[in-house]
């Protein structure tokens, strides 16, 4: 199927919604949605974004900056998944309780904000990875009309470059919770000590890369091997540490392997896996 049909599938899809809330992270894939429900709906679509101590600043600015260009009416809501201990204890289901917290507070409003339906921006490609808010989604009656319409990652990119969109290549960027190591307690100092490394190593001009943090305060940094090289050199690395030890972390390791996105899952045990796993079904 070329990328044209399945563009026109995906403004069907969400034509046929009527009125749609977003929930709109600001990444390429939700972005994506945004555009297609403004220009199926118009007034008639509205992008949601979270406020919380698990999403940096810049994450929540850029997506108000994307929602601005896009045209679509554009609302910033608090959540509280920080005051659930289910969410706090990290146990390999936070994203679940996360999604629950955001989606209830959408539902709760969707009759003052005149919308029919809320959209997500999970794509065909997350079938295929441990999504448990993909379960949370199931259970409020979330649509996923990029996977309805058959759209993989690849394709969510070549239509937000159609659209220009200046986020289509732009890197995932999960919440600042998924860099603890399971079973380490969230809080909102390691978030926002995380949020300050991360911006601190966007500063020196690193693209994608994670700060991962294991009990002990170990800060794990995980980039591309050409990055891993550069951050090794004597003064940089002196730089770096102090850096980092400066945050509050009491150890900084570099990890050989590289940059790999959803590393964390690896340590999830299979129990809560198979408790939390997505639903088989991608459409309603």
């Amino acid at each position: 199927m070329t990328i044209e049909l399945k563009r026109e599938q995906l403004l069907a899809t969400l034509r046929d919604m009527e009125s749609v809330a977003v929930a709109f992270s600001g990444g390429v894939d939700s972005a994506v949605v945004a555009q297609a429900a403004f220009l199926a709906l118009g007034d008639k679509a509205l992008a949601v974004t979270a406020h919380s101590p698990s999403v940096a600043l810049q994450e929540r600015d850029d997506a108000a900056r994307i929602a601005q260009q896009i045209g679509i009416r554009h609302l910033i809501i608090k959540t509280d998944e920080f005051s659930n201990p289910a969410y706090l204890q990290n146990d390999g289901s936070r994203c679940y309780h996360c999604k629950t917290e955001l989606y209830e507070k959408i539902l709760a409003q969707a009759p003052l904000l005149h919308v029919k339906h809320v959209v997500s921006g999970a794509n065909l490609d997350d079938q295929g990875d441990y999504r448990p808010g993909l379960k949370a989604a199931a259970e409020h009656g979330v649509r996923h009309p990029l996977q309805e319409t058959h759209c993989s990652k690849a394709d969510v990119r070549e239509m937000a470059k159609g659209w220009n969109l200046p986020i289509w290549d732009k890197p995932a960027s999960p919440c600042l919770s998924s860099r603890l190591v399971p079973g380490l307690a969230v809080t909102t100092e390691r978030t926002h000590r995380i949020e300050a490394a991360e911006a601190y190593l966007r500063s020196l001009g690193l693209v994608e890369f994670r700060v991962r943090l294991h009990e002990g305060e170990l800060a794990r940094i995980e980039a591309s091997p050409d990055a891993i090289a550069w951050l090794s050199e004597a003064d940089r690395r002196e730089e770096l540490t102090d850096r980092m030890l400066q945050l509050g972390f009491r150890f900084v390791t570099l990890d050989l392997v590289g940059f790999r996105s959803g590393s964390m899952n690896e340590l999830i045990p299979l129990e809560t896996k198979q408790r939390f796993q997505r639903p088989s079904q991608v459409s309603p």
